[in-house]
Formats: structure tokens, C-alpha cells, sequence
């Protein structure tokens, strides 16, 4: 881009206006983008990146010949989190003011009026900033050709975020499809944070474009400052993973002495305890601090992001739903409760504050319980070394590649071999034979081999060689499915007198009985009645009530924190200790050398122990509970095949456990050959847990790819009978059809994403090289202690969980 013609001259001149210099990522950015190319933009948060690719494809349109004027939708802007799109429409309709452009910019996401989806429909906006299942909604309406014909530039924001989701390959389809309507559009993504940033080019722009793709990468470093929260006394708190409530009190000089602070929880009932928490603490805090979460309504959240844009809050307590992006330039501080478990996700946390270039980032840490301390050291040793996760991208997604061919058939069809050929060009499908593609217009032709007696699974004709839907029911019902985001049931929160406060998951609605009271949205409620899958209430004035809980809340920890925690344990083991949260827990790990032994690199942690519970035996392979789950799950398929004895399982991310009601001769029975991989796919598919596994994966496929019907808006189906049905065809494909792709993918999908194979193979590896060192305490350990109260927590109410951890920890004491 040229500074002294045109364009070039005139954001040159704003940036100089506004004593700005432009960054050489930026800079190169433009240039690439007049020079016709694609790529990703990766640099820190608040360094720049939307003015880099907006201004960018600004100068390439103009330069191309384009006449500015000309009406139609010109850049698609696709952001993965609604909280996004404000933020970026701000930034944009700035810079068309300065450079005295009269684009017009709008929104469009599931927030969005339907007044104000028609009229971008009839008259569409020059830049449309809106998310990947809107844009596949759009692919769904006829005459959907016409209305991207003439796109110029799409740009994926947040794309390592996208990438390692179904949402991501609604993406890579989009593309595919956009790119064959329009040949020469400039595709760029933007990323913050991720470990493998050349795959993530091939995965935006195809396996093809990939290989003339350009990464742009900024040398701006991002300072962050991790300072951790430490308990009075590590011995009395939480051994057991609570709430860190415990803690409350130390926080409130934090938020005192800071402009404004994001409080980050991991889950939506965690958020809304510690926000009644703080206020209990401080009620002059009232009106200043405020909640947002994804399950609160959008008139809600959108005052909370305006009032801390502002800077009118002293405090937000909120989960993810803030993560990306956002730019509060006010936050000057972030307290994170509990290990977020991945790096990159405290990384995109930290971020929030400090939000612009070269500023530093204050991020607190506080544990929930003590052993979370080392994943407090093990973050700062992760972010000092830039050890970010990679993303894994989805493979052969047959359930969302099926979804995106009913969309296309719902609107103006589709022939058959020129989708083949896009949808082949496409990281996610490039392995695809034409026999699987076969197979996937049969499906939607007949419901499968196994389906094809059943009319309602028959949802698509050739009509002269273009396949489409013509039944007008199946349409509709198609084009209020779309989109990948699988979640629980959700009921409608309204006050009886009227207006909307949120919504929560059917199952807790079902907890409750009329007169009933319940925090929500920071408010205390009290439930009338259940109508129309919608719960009326009123305000409550009782003292004691519950607090909302999802389902699906726990993170697992990654790769690279699985690594650096192992880490710090072994070099404590060795008398390194670098870390001052190391060192706070040494009264721990004394006891747990008393009680048992704390594992050296080389060693192994293999505990048994008897209760009035039954026989225990613990394992520590510090890899992350979905690992341990697989592992849980191997080794006692592969025990019970030696003697005839039943476990129940449970994990977390340290270690986990197997239960039994009769002794075992451990050291005879435990060996080498059971961390094996022989066999290693037959026998976890073969093991007690794996089907159910499966059974909850199939569930969300069978949702994407239209197997079976959520329900309309007010009637969704319950729950219940969803698992049933989709239970039902489980059974089917199971029995009948193995063979179907759909059923192929559920397992292929546990294994990959659920119980990780890959870090699961290695960990069993590395097992294989340490010396197994047996270790019989008398009572559980401070390794073994958080695992025992996470299994309690599934069969007791949490009234007697906490007398049983209370006497728990004083036996620790005697």
C-alpha cells in the first residue's frame, strides 16, 4: 500500500492524526492484502489486528477498481462470541469516518431482530459482522448466490478458537462455497494465541491455499504478571476442589485498588456465587459490579459490556462469555478463580487487561483448593516460555458436512459433483472418497441403509441432477437446527409481570417445586410456575436458596499444563524449588511423603488402601481427567479380564481411582503389560464405560446431522426423550449399519477428542519407562483426597459432602 496515493495517504495520515505508529505487522499486513493475498494475523490482544485487516481490505478494494459506491455486501467479518461483534463494529465505523466512507455496518447474530435480519436480507449492509451459523443460515434461504455475489474480503476473527471446533468447520464449508462464488476473495483469519500456527493456515484457506498463504506474525511481546493468592494456612484449606470462597476476603484490596476487574470463574453457577459472595462482603458495591455469563439475557449482558466499556464498574464476575477480544480498556486487573487448565485460555484472560500495545497484563490466581497452588507456578512457567497449546482440527466431520448439504438443498439445491470437488478442497474433507460422499447422498436420500424404510429420514430428491428439498416442513425444521453448538435444554427465565432475565437447563428447572427459590442474574427468585418451557418468577425474600448448576462445566487440563505440572512436582522432588507456590505447599508434601510417597520423574505412584467404603487404588499420571478416564477405563477392563472383581471409577486431573469391594493382590496384578498398547483401541472400546461414552457423543451427532429434531421455539423436547431416540438409533447403526459413517465417527470422536488417544498412547509410553512404586497408606493422601471427594460429590447432597470432607480432613490432623 502506497502512503502517498489515494487510500494509502488517507489512513497514513489518520494514523499520524491520531499519534499512532502503524506496526510493521500491520503495514505488512496491508501490503498483502493489495497484493491479493490471504493468510493469518497473529499478534497479541490489543495490539491492533482489526485496523490491521480492515484497513487492509479497505486499501485492496479501492486499488482494485471497485467502485466504493457500489451497493451489496462486500466484507464479511465472522466472529466466534456475540461480545465480539459490538466491539468490532465501533472500531470499524471509526475508521470509515475518518477516511469519509459511507459504509454501512451491521450486525447479525442470534441476538438479531427479525425486522433487522429482513432488511439486511432486501438491502444488504457493505460489511456484515456476524458468526459462522449465521452465515450458513443465509446459504439457506433462496437466492442466497445473488446476495454474496460481489464479496470481496471475509475475515475469521478469534480463528484459533473456531478451529478446534465443529464451528470451525462450518467455517472451512462456508469457505468453500464463497470462494467458488466468488474466485479471488480474500480470505484472512486472526489469532492471539495458538501453538501450531502453520496448520492453522492450512486448515483456514484448505491443504492448497495453505501453501501460498502468508503468516503474519507480530514481534510484540506481551508482558504478563501472575501473582498468586495464597490461604492462610495450606493444611486446613480445601484439599477437595471447592469454590475458593475461602478466599473471598483477600481479593477485595484487588478490586479496591484497581480501576476496574474482570473476575473470571470457569463455570455459570461458580459466577454467580462468587458475585452474591463479594456482595455479601461489600453491599456499597452494589451498582457497580455486575455479572455476565451466556445464560443471562442479551439486554443484560449488553448494558454490563457498555457500563465497563465506559468504565462505570468497579468489577464483573463473568465465565468465558468475556474471553475473547473484547477491548475494556478500563480492566486494569484480572483475578482468575480456579486453573482455567490451559494456557492459552489464561493467556486470552490475562489479555483483558492491560488491553493495548505494550501494556502489561495483572492477572490473580486463586485456588479453589491447595494442590491448585502448583498449577498457579505451572502457569507462570508455561506463559514465561510460550508454551501454548496446539488446537486440534476436526477431521471427516460427517455430521456437519451432512447439515451443510441439507442447507444447501433447502435452498436452490445443489449438483452433486461440484459440491464434491469444494467440499474436497477443504482441510476437514480432503481424505474424502467418492464412496464415503456416495454414502452421504444416500443418507439424505433414503436415512441410510438401515433408516430407509422410515419416510421422516428421507429429506431430500434429485430434481433434473440438482439435489433439494422441496417439503416446506423439512426446511423449516432444517433451518432452526442449524449450527453445532450442542448444549442441554434450556428454559426461559421471566418474571411473572413480564420481561425476560435469562435462561437455565431443564434439568435444573426440574430440581425445583413451586415456591422454590433460587439466585439468578445476581438475583434472588422465587419459581411460580413452569408454563410453555418457560419458568415464571417472582422476587424472593427467603433466606436460604440454590444456585443454578450446569451440566458439561469441568475443564480438562492440557497437554502443556499436564507437562510443566509434572514438572514442577518432580523438581521439588529433587530440592528445586523455583516457586513461591511450591514452597507454601510444602506442609503438603511432607504429609504426603508421611502418608505415602511423592513420585520422582522416574517413578510411578501406584496406592492401595481399605476404608469402610471398600478397596481403594489410586494412580497418578498427571495427565488431565479426560486421559485418566481412558486409562481408569483400560485398566480395569484389563484387570477384570485376570479375576473376576468390579470397580467403579473416578478422576481427576491428577490421578484416578479405581473402588472395589474385595482385595487385590496389587503388586502381582499390577505390571507393565496392563499399561500396554496392545490392543489398546479393542480394549477400551471393550471396557465398561466406552459405549456409554459413545451413546453421549452419538447424541450431539445425531442433533448436527438432523437425525433427530430439538423441538420448536416453546416446544423443545425434553431431554429425556432425546436421549432416547437418539439411544434408539445408537442401537440401530450398532446392530444393522456399523458401517454408517455416522456411527464410525462417534467412536472416532471419543477417542480423539474425549479420552484423547494421542496424549493417552504417549502417557502409557511414558509409564512404560518408570519404575511402578507401590505405596500403602493408611488413609487417603493429599494426592488421593481430592479424587475420593469428587466421586462423594455424585451421591451426596452437598450438606452431608461437607461433614464427610470436614471429617476427612480432621482424621488428617490426629
Amino acid at each position: 500500500m502506497n502512503a502517498t496515493d489515494g487510500i494509502g495517504k488517507q489512513i497514513f495520515d489518520w494514523f499520524d492524526a491520531q499519534n499512532w505508529t502503524p506496526y510493521p505487522f500491520q503495514t505488512q499486513t496491508w501490503e498483502a492484502c493489495v497484493k491479493g493475498k490471504c493468510g493469518i494475523v497473529n499478534a497479541p490482544t490489543g495490539s491492533g489486528k482489526t485496523f490491521a485487516l480492515f484497513l487492509g481490505l479497505l486499501s485492496a478494494f479501492h486499488q482494485s477498481g471497485h467502485s466504493p459506491q457500489k451497493s451489496g455486501l462486500k466484507v464479511i467479518w465472522i466472529s466466534p462470541i456475540r461480545a465480539l461483534a459490538k466491539e468490532i463494529k465501533i472500531s470499524m465505523e471509526r475508521a470509515l469516518n475518518a477516511l469519509d466512507l459511507s459504509w454501512q455496518v451491521a450486525i447479525r447474530s442470534g441476538d438479531t431482530s427479525t425486522s433487522a435480519r429482513k432488511k439486511q436480507w432486501s438491502s444488504p449492509p457493505d460489511i456484515l459482522i456476524t458468526t459462522p451459523e449465521s452465515v450458513h443460515i443465509l446459504m439457506s434461504k433462496k437466492g442466497y448466490a445473488k446476495y454474496f455475489i460481489g464479496l470481496f474480503g471475509i475475515v475469521i476473527d478469534e480463528w484459533h478458537e473456531l478451529m478446534g471446533s465443529k464451528r470451525g468447520v462450518q467455517v472451512e464449508l462456508a469457505l468453500s462455497r464463497l470462494k467458488s462464488l466468488n474466485p479471488g476473495l480474500l480470505i484472512w483469519g486472526i489469532s492471539a494465541t495458538i501453538g501450531n500456527l502453520h496448520e492453522a493456515l492450512d486448515v483456514l484457506l484448505g491443504p492448497k491455499g495453505g501453501r501460498d498463504g502468508l503468516l503474519v506474525t507480530s514481534d510484540i511481546r506481551k508482558e504478563i504478571a501472575v501473582h498468586s493468592i495464597f490461604p492462610d494456612n495450606v493444611e486446613k484449606y480445601s484439599w477437595g476442589g471447592h469454590l475458593g470462597i475461602a478466599l473471598a476476603d483477600k481479593i477485595m484490596p484487588i478490586i479496591e485498588g484497581s480501576a476496574s476487574t474482570l473476575i473470571f470463574t470457569n463455570t455459570r453457577g461458580q459466577c454467580e456465587i462468587w458475585y452474591q459472595k463479594i456482595l455479601d462482603l461489600r453491599p456499597d458495591l452494589a451498582g457497580v459490579i455486575a455479572m455476565h455469563h451466556g445464560s443471562i439475557s442479551r439486554e443484560l449482558r449488553d448494558w454490563v459490556e457498555e457500563a465497563l466499556y465506559d468504565g462505570r464498574l468497579k468489577a464483573v464476575v463473568c465465565t468465558s462469555s468475556l474471553d475473547l477480544g473484547v477491548d475494556f480498556r478500563p480492566v486494569e486487573t484480572i483475578i482468575q478463580i480456579g486453573s482455567p487448565k490451559s494456557v492459552a485460555r489464561f493467556v486470552q484472560r490475562a489479555g483483558r487487561s492491560g488491553h493495548q500495545p505494550e501494556a502489561r497484563s495483572e492477572i490473580f490466581f486463586l485456588p479453589t483448593h491447595a494442590l491448585e497452588l502448583v498449577e498457579a507456578a505451572a502457569l507462570r512457567r508455561a506463559v514465561s516460555s510460550g508454551n501454548i497449546e496446539l488446537r486440534t482440527p476436526y477431521l471427516r466431520s460427517w455430521d456437519v458436512l451432512i447439515q451443510y448439504l441439507m442447507t444447501l438443498a433447502v435452498s436452490d439445491g445443489f449438483d452433486a459433483d461440484q459440491i464434491y470437488e469444494e467440499v474436497k478442497s477443504t482441510f476437514c474433507y480432503s481424505s474424502m472418497t467418492r464412496s464415503e460422499w456416495k454414502n452421504l447422498l444416500n443418507f439424505l436420500l433414503h436415512g441410510s441403509q438401515s433408516l430407509k424404510a422410515y419416510d421422516e429420514y428421507k429429506k431430500v430428491v434429485i430434481d433434473n441432477a440438482i439435489y433439494r428439498t422441496t417439503d416446506r416442513r423439512i426446511a423449516q425444521r432444517h433451518r432452526m437446527s442449524i449450527g453445532t453448538i450442542v448444549s442441554e435444554a434450556m428454559i426461559n427465565v421471566r418474571f411473572l409481570s413480564g420481561g425476560r432475565i435469562g435462561a437455565v437447563e431443564e434439568w435444573f428447572a426440574s430440581h425445583l417445586e413451586p415456591g422454590d427459590s433460587f439466585w439468578f442474574a445476581g438475583r434472588p427468585l422465587e419459581l411460580v410456575m413452569i408454563k410453555d418451557m418457560t419458568m415464571l418468577v417472582r422476587k424472593s425474600k427467603k433466606v436460604t436458596r440454590r444456585i443454578p448448576s450446569y451440566l458439561g462445566g469441568r475443564l480438562p487440563l492440557s497437554s502443556e499444563m499436564s507437562e510443566v505440572l509434572r514438572e514442577k512436582i518432580y523438581n521439588y522432588t529433587q530440592g528445586k524449588i523455583e516457586d513461591a507456590e511450591v514452597e507454601r505447599l510444602k506442609p503438603l508434601w511432607t504429609m504426603q511423603n508421611t502418608l505415602s510417597i511423592l513420585p520422582r520423574e522416574d517413578e510411578f505412584l501406584i496406592e492401595y488402601f481399605e476404608s469402610k467404603e471398600g478397596y481403594h487404588l489410586l494412580m497418578y499420571p498427571f495427565e488431565g481427567r479426560f486421559v485418566h478416564e481412558g486409562m481408569g477405563a483400560l485398566l480395569a477392563k484389563r484387570i477384570t479380564n485376570k479375576l473376576s472383581i468390579t470397580f467403579s471409577i473416578a478422576m481427576n486431573d491428577y490421578g484416578f481411582e479405581l473402588l472395589s469391594d474385595k482385595p487385590i493382590d496389587v503388586e502381582n496384578i499390577i505390571n507393565k503389560d496392563l499399561f500396554s498398547m496392545k490392543n489398546l483401541i479393542t480394549d477400551i472400546q471393550g471396557s465398561i464405560n466406552a459405549t456409554e461414552l459413545a451413546r453421549r457423543k452419538f447424541r450431539d451427532i445425531a442433533r448436527i446431522s438432523g437425525l433427530i429434531f430439538q423441538g420448536y421455539p416453546g416446544k423443545i423436547k425434553k431431554q429425556r426423550h432425546l436421549q432416547a431416540s437418539s439411544s434408539l438409533l445408537f442401537d440401530v447403526f450398532r446392530d444393522y449399519e456399523p458401517n454408517s459413517l455416522l456411527f464410525l465417527q462417534t467412536f472416532d470422536e471419543v477417542m480423539t477428542f474425549q479420552l484423547e488417544e494421542a496424549r493417552l498412547r504417549n502417557a502409557l509410553n511414558r509409564i512404560q519407562g518408570q519404575y511402578l512404586l507401590f505405596a500403602y497408606p493408611s488413609k487417603p493422601t493429599p494426592l488421593a483426597f481430592p479424587i475420593i471427594v469428587d466421586r462423594m460429590r455424585e451421591k451426596m447432597t452437598s450438606e452431608k459432602l461437607e461433614d464427610r470432607i470436614r471429617k476427612m480432613t480432621l482424621d488428617f490432623t490426629k
